[in-house]
């Protein structure tokens, strides 16, 4: 069988901690700045989760948005409307981990399908993926913009496997996020989690990843042997 590989994008594919540059060039601290994107990005988690139980919905680029408020206040920056537009117009076009395009093109040459696989909308990640030079490695984009909720539900796994045409025994999803590896096992799919950092913890749920990696370009070796 060719496998089907789902790729989550923000914190996997795209460094979400990108944006630490222009938080430094405004907060003039890169320690500062560092505190500002991790609280940004927790945040930003949260609030998908949850309007995702509360089906509340709104699109990622608002849940970004409303983080980056209450980063604002938590870290007490005080940004002007204009320097919060700048931070958002960087979250727009985040850089890839260096990782990536190497480890996509090996598996590309395997045969295998990849798909970009997001909370954000598709027009968003499009933008994303091209902004960092890897939109051509992929089959497409599904977004859960079109379930209106959020990962972990279990309907947007089973959505992505409408959109892709793959079944549950063929299909990975590849992410640094252990929620979503959980909630794709959850959904029947196998799941590669990359442990970006030496020090992250997956969730003693009793539910693992179908495999580990440290890199993409470990993820070949993981899926097809």
């Amino acid at each position: 069988m060719t496998p089907t590989l789902a790729f989550d994008v923000y914190g996997t594919l795209i460094d979400t901690h990108g944006v630490v540059g222009k938080l430094t060039e405004l907060l003039e601290d890169d320690g500062k700045a560092q505190a500002f994107s991790q609280t940004w990005r927790d945040k930003q988690l949260e609030y998908s989760f949850r309007r995702g139980l509360m089906q509340n919905y709104e699109n990622f680029a608002v849940v970004t948005r409303d983080a980056l408020n209450y980063a604002d206040q938590f870290c007490q920056t005080h940004f002007t409307d204009d320097q919060k537009s700048e931070l958002l117009a960087v979250y727009r076009t985040l850089p890839a981990f260096l990782d990536v395009e190497s480890g996509l093109t090996e598996l590309r040459a395997a045969g295998c399908r990849l798909f970009a696989f997001s909370n954000g909308s598709a027009d968003a990640v499009e933008t994303l993926l091209q902004a960092a030079g890897i939109r051509d490695f992929f089959d497409g984009v599904v977004s859960v913009d079109d379930m209106r909720s959020f990962k972990p539900n279990p309907g947007v796994y089973s959505h992505f496997l409408r959109q892709s045409g793959a079944t549950g025994a063929q299909a990975w999803l590849i992410s640094s996020n252990p929620f979503d590896v959980i909630g794709s096992i959850s959904a029947g799919m196998n799941a590669a989690w990359v442990k970006r950092s030496p020090t992250a913890i997956f969730d003693p749920w009793g539910i693992e990843p179908t495999a580990v990696v440290s890199s993409l370009t470990d993820l070949k070796e993981n899926i097809i042997g």
